[in-house]
């Protein structure tokens, strides 16, 4: 993820709605959709001090 293209304080607080209408809808239509501030991560590859 390219954080320099977020602006200095972004917060990320989508309502329900906006997950399910905006990118889970995107994201199970199309397998190339990428969300800027949602990531994929493996939480089995990953201890939790080290999330990004």
């Amino acid at each position: 993820m390219d954080d320099s293209s977020l602006p200095p304080g972004f917060r990320f607080h989508p309502t329900d709605e906006e997950l399910v209408a905006y990118y889970l809808t995107r994201k199970v239509a199309d397998s190339a959709f990428v969300a800027k501030a949602i990531t994929v991560v493996d939480l089995n590859r990953c201890e939790p001090w080290d999330l990004p």
